[in-house]
C-alpha cells in the first residue's frame, strides 16, 4: 500500500456557476479505512471519479496503487454470477472468492443463478467480494447500504471492519461507525480529514462549530467597542482642530500637535478593527445550517385510521407472509421491518389501495388523505416550477423546504432528471411535506440522503404530532423516531 497525494486540485462542471473543489490539498494513506461524508451534491461521486483519473481537473493527484470502484458496472446482468464475475476479474481464484463469500454470509449456488435473479444485498455481497479479491488495490466504496435490508446491512458492515484501504461513502451513522478509522468530510469551504469514526467526527464537529459561534459573537462586540472608540476619538481630533481657530502661533501649534496624536490613536483602532473583522472572516465558513423544518399535516377526527387484520400477501400463489394485525392511530410512527423480498413494499401498496394480491382485511377510515413516496424516484426533464404546477403544491414552500435541506439557489433553474439521487429523493420528500396529509408513507425515504438531512426529518418527525408509516433500514433512525415497530418474516 502506499500514499495518495491530491495537491491544489481544482474541479467544475462545464455550466456550473461556481468550482465544486478550488485549490484542495490532502493526503491519504491506503492503509486506511475512510469515511467520506458531506451533504448531497458537495462532490463525493465527483470526488471519487477525480481519484480514479475519470474527469479533467487542475492540480495534481498522484498516487502509488492502483484504484477499483464499487459498484462496478454489471453489463449481461442475465449472464450466471459466475460469468459475471469473471468478465469483471477474469483471473480470479475460486477458492479465493469462496473465502470471500463466506465472509459475507453468501451460499456459493448464488454463482450458478442469472445476476438478475439475486436480491440488492446478494448482488451488494458479491461485487464487494469480487471489489477484495485484488488485495493490492484501493478500493472506492459509493454507498453500499443502499436498498440493503439491517440484516444485510449488519453483515457487509462486519465484512468491512475486517479489510483496510478503501474510501466508504455512507449516510448510515451506525455503519460508519462500525468500519471506519477516518472521516473525510466535504464541507461548505473545505476538505478536512479526522482521525476517528462518525460519532467521534461529530462530536469534534460541534465543539469546533460552539467554539466559532462563541468567537465570532466576542469578536462582534468587540468591533462594535472598538468602532464606538474610534468614532470618539476621531470627534475628539476635529473639536480640538477647531479649538486653534483665533489662537496664537505657539497655541495653534500645540492644539495641533494634540490632534494630530488623537488622529493617530483613532487610526490605530481603525487597524484594530480591520484585524478583528479580518479574524472574524475566518469563523463560521463550514457552519452547516440545521433549520428546522415544518410538515403540513392534516388532523383526523377520529383516533384510529388504518386496521390491519390478519392479511397475508402472496406471489405467485406463494404467501411470503402471514397474517399481520396492527392498528394505525392518530401521531403513530410505524416501522416496517424485514428481509429485502418479505413484502414490507408490498404491505404499503395494498394499504394505499393497489393492485396486490393479499388475503385478510385492510379498513382504512372515510376521506383519509395519504401522502406517499415510492423508495424508487425518477424526475422528468422539468424544472422544480413545472414540477410543484404539474403535483398542485404551493412553489414557494417546496423551494424554502428545499433550501433547508441544503440545496443551492443555481438548482431550481436546472432540469431535475440531472439531479444526484439524494437531490431526487431531497425534493420527493419536500413535496411530501408541502402535502395535506392525514398520514405520511415514506418507502425508505432516506436511500441516498445525506446525514444532516436525515438528522433533521428525525427531529421533525419527533417534534411533529403527524402520523407516519416507513419502510427503513437505518437502525438509528427506527431507534430515533419508531413509536412501533412491524417485523415481517
Amino acid at each position: 500500500m502506499g500514499i495518495i497525494k491530491v495537491n491544489n486540485l481544482t474541479f467544475g462542471y462545464e455550466g456550473g456557476s461556481d468550482d465544486l473543489f478550488k485549490e484542495v490539498s490532502f493526503q491519504i494513506d491506503t492503509k486506511w479505512k475512510l469515511g467520506l461524508i458531506g451533504r448531497n451534491g458537495r462532490g463525493k461521486t465527483t470526488l471519487m471519479k477525480l481519484l480514479k483519473g475519470e474527469l479533467e481537473y487542475r492540480g495534481s493527484i498522484t498516487k502509488t496503487v492502483e484504484i477499483d470502484y464499487f459498484p462496478f458496472e454489471v453489463k449481461n446482468k442475465e449472464y450466471l454470477t459466475i460469468d459475471v464475475v469473471e468478465e469483471i476479474s477474469d483471473n480470479f481464484e475460486l477458492w479465493k472468492l469462496n473465502k470471500e463469500m463466506t465472509f459475507l454470509d453468501l451460499d456459493k449456488e448464488v454463482l450458478y443463478r442469472p445476476f438478475n435473479t439475486l436480491s440488492n444485498g446478494e448482488q451488494t455481497k458479491i461485487l464487494l467480494a469480487i471489489l477484495f479479491l485484488r488485495e493490492n488495490n484501493f478500493i472506492l466504496i459509493d454507498e453500499p447500504t443502499n436498498h440493503l435490508d439491517i440484516e444485510a446491512r449488519i453483515k457487509v458492515n462486519e465484512y468491512l471492519n475486517k479489510k483496510s484501504g478503501f474510501i466508504l461513502i455512507s449516510h448510515d451513522r451506525d455503519f460508519l461507525d462500525n468500519c471506519v478509522d477516518h472521516i473525510m468530510s466535504i464541507n461548505k469551504a473545505d476538505i478536512d480529514i479526522q482521525k476517528g469514526n462518525y460519532t467521534s467526527w461529530h462530536e469534534n464537529k460541534l465543539k469546533l462549530d460552539n467554539f466559532e459561534i462563541n468567537k465570532n459573537e466576542k469578536l462582534k462586540k468587540d468591533i462594535k467597542k472598538l468602532e464606538k472608540a474610534a468614532k470618539r476619538t476621531s470627534n475628539w481630533s476635529d473639536k480640538v482642530e477647531n479649538t486653534k481657530i483665533g489662537q496664537g502661533p505657539c497655541d495653534r501649534g500645540a492644539i495641533g500637535h494634540k490632534a494630530a496624536k488623537m488622529m493617530k490613536r483613532s487610526k490605530a483602532i481603525d487597524e484594530r478593527v480591520n484585524r478583528v473583522i479580518e479574524e472574524k472572516k475566518g469563523l463560521l465558513k463550514n457552519i452547516e445550517n440545521k433549520e428546522t423544518l415544518k410538515i403540513s399535516a392534516d388532523n383526523y377526527h377520529k383516533e384510529k385510521l388504518i386496521e390491519v387484520r390478519n392479511v397475508s400477501i402472496k406471489y405467485y400463489d406463494k404467501e411470503i407472509f402471514e397474517k399481520i394485525s396492527f392498528e394505525v392511530n392518530k401521531g403513530d410512527r410505524i416501522c416496517i421491518i424485514g428481509k429485502n423480498g418479505v413484502g414490507k413494499s408490498s404491505l404499503i401498496k395494498a394499504i394505499l389501495g393497489k393492485n396486490i394480491d393479499y388475503t385478510g382485511e385492510i379498513f382504512i377510515e372515510k376521506n383519509i388523505k395519504i401522502s406517499y413516496i415510492n423508495q424508487e424516484i425518477e424526475l422528468k426533464k422539468e424544472k422544480l416550477d413545472e414540477y410543484a404546477q404539474r403535483k398542485g403544491i404551493d412553489q414557494t414552500m417546496l423551494k424554502t423546504i428545499l433550501r433547508k435541506l441544503g440545496f443551492e439557489r443555481e438548482k431550481f433553474d436546472e432540469y431535475m432528471c440531472n439531479f444526484s439521487d439524494g437531490q431526487k429523493k431531497k425534493v420527493e420528500l419536500a413535496r411530501s411535506l408541502c402535502t395535506k396529509a392525514h398520514i405520511y408513507v415514506w418507502d425508505e425515504p432516506f436511500n441516498y440522503l445525506d446525514i444532516i438531512s436525515r438528522e433533521q426529518l428525525e427531529e421533525l418527525i419527533n417534534e411533529s404530532n403527524a402520523t407516519f408509516i416507513f419502510v427503513e433500514h437505518d437502525i438509528r433512525f427506527i431507534e430515533n423516531v419508531g413509536s412501533k415497530k412491524i417485523i415481517l418474516s
